[in-house]
Parts: structure tokens; C-alpha cells; sequence
């Protein structure tokens, strides 16, 4: 008489995979963080030469994948981009439509996804990591994205949109350099502050 035999998960000693899903937490976390992008979106900024004003949304960016991680971070922010391009005035100077693709900040609008998710992805590998040192990885983490996504996707935009030569893009990238030092210093700052205070929010290192 033959016996049944075990999955090839068991048969190797292993559990079988389950799929993960996102849970109500997970969902209600996306929601509040979309919302915050879009409460720092449209808090005035300091306007400068090339129509796309200095303003705290990249902090929000910054800040919600650190503390969310690259999946979930990378979703508030499209959601946060949905809105925003479906017309809702969750955009600096409170502007919203398709129309914002055209103008020379739509680079830097288009970065904001991949460097929640590219930022998230660095947070985790240091959380998982260490339990000390956090605040200047972070900050490392947040500066290695700006400088690989979101400037890089700036410049390019402003090339195509404002019709600048690489030269005058990058000088005007350049003015927000020093504000992005302090925004991502206080993204580290504030996310230590959170992860510290709700460790649930935090991976499990390994």
C-alpha cells in the first residue's frame, strides 16, 4: 500500500511560502502618508528662476519611505501622484491635472515614486542590519537617493520642459542641493524618532 506523498515544500524541510497581502494597517498607513505628501505639497514654497519652487515635498517623500519601506512607501506616493494627476490641487501652488507633466517641475514629480520605493529599499537594509548608527545611514540613504533619482529625473525635465542646455539644468538643480541636506537630515532625524517610538513600524533585524 503506497503512501501519499508530501508536498515538495515539506519534502525539503521547508515551510511552504505564503503569499504576503496588505492588511487594513497597511492600507490606513498609505492613506495617512499620501496625505501628508500632499500636506507638505501644498504648503507655499520659495519660488526660483526655473518655475519649480523649493518646497517640503521631497521631505515627505523621503520621510514616508523610510518609515513605510519601499512597497508600501512607493504606494502612498503613487497614490499621493494619482490624486494629483486625476486634478485634485495636492501639488505646490496647490495645482493639480495632467497638465503639471508639461511644466518644468514634472521630473522631479516623476522621481518621487521611484525614491520612496529606492529609498524605503536603503532603509531597510540598515534597519534590518544595525541598531546603532541609525541616523547618519539614514541620512546616507535619503542622500543616495537624491542624488541618483531625484536630481537625475530633475535635470531631465528641465532640459525637455523648460528647454534648458545640461549646463544651465544642472546650475539650477544646483540651488537644491542645500536645502535637500537639511530636508533629508530631518527625514533621518524623524524617522529614527518614529521607528523608536513605534518599533512595529520598524522590519525585524536579521
Amino acid at each position: 500500500m503506497s503512501t501519499p506523498s508530501a508536498p515538495p515544500a515539506a519534502a525539503a524541510g521547508r515551510a511552504p511560502r505564503q503569499r504576503s497581502r496588505w492588511t487594513a494597517r497597511d492600507l490606513s498607513l498609505i492613506a495617512v502618508f499620501a496625505a501628508l505628501t500632499a500636506a507638505f505639497s501644498v504648503l507655499p514654497g520659495i519660488p526660483l528662476g526655473p518655475g519649480v519652487p523649493i518646497t517640503l515635498q521631497t521631505l515627505a517623500v523621503m520621510l514616508t519611505g523610510i518609515i513605510l519601506g519601499p512597497t508600501r512607501g512607493a504606494a502612498a506616493v503613487g497614490l499621493f501622484l494619482l490624486a494629483g494627476l486625476a486634478g485634485l490641487p495636492v501639488f505646490s501652488g496647490f495645482r493639480g491635472g495632467l497638465g503639471v507633466l508639461a511644466g518644468p517641475s514634472a521630473g522631479y514629480l516623476l522621481a518621487f515614486l521611484p525614491a520612496a520605493f529606492v529609498v524605503g529599499l536603503l532603509a531597510r537594509l540598515v534597519l534590518r542590519r544595525t541598531r546603532r548608527a541609525r541616523f547618519p545611514l539614514l541620512f546616507a540613504a535619503a542622500m543616495v537617493t537624491s542624488f541618483l533619482v531625484v536630481h537625475p529625473l530633475g535635470i531631465t525635465g528641465l532640459m525637455v520642459n523648460a528647454k534648458l542646455g545640461f549646463p544651465a539644468a544642472l546650475a539650477a538643480d544646483m540651488a537644491f542641493w542645500p536645502g535637500d541636506v537639511l530636508k533629508n537630515l530631518l527625514a533621518a532625524a524623524v524617522g529614527v524618532s518614529v521607528l523608536t517610538a513605534f518599533p512595529r513600524l520598524a522590519p525585524k533585524p536579521r
